[in-house]
């Protein structure tokens, strides 16, 4: 019988913060708000050990913007966006991983 593996490939991007320091991230999921798009994010260590170790479940909540006419991914510095756009991800994702953990349990 010819098995088909199904590898999975993260898709990764690699961002600078203010101080200049690179890490790279996996993508969650791509959401389309109000005519904006925002990113989902979660710090990428490349194998499990170090993820087990290191990973505190952080999700970081990023929008597209045109830099220089450039799209490039940026912080929301507006309080009420950042809220209501993590909301509705915490929710995005809860479904999508959610279902998951609940069929591991069965």
């Amino acid at each position: 019988m010819d098995m088909e593996m199904n590898e999975y490939t993260p898709d990764l991007y690699t961002l600078e913060d203010e101080e200049g320091n690179e890490q790279e991230f996996e993508l969650l999921d791509v959401m389309e708000y109000k005519g904006e798009k925002y990113f989902a994010l979660t710090p990428y260590y490349g194998n499990d050990h170090d993820a087990l170790l290191e990973d505190d479940g952080e999700v970081v909540i990023l929008k597209e913007d045109m830099v220089d006419g450039e799209p490039m991914l940026v912080s929301i510095d507006d309080d009420n966006e950042y809220e209501k756009i993590g909301g509705l991800f915490l929710d995005r994702l809860n479904e999508i991983y959610g279902e998951e953990d609940d069929e591991d349990d069965e």
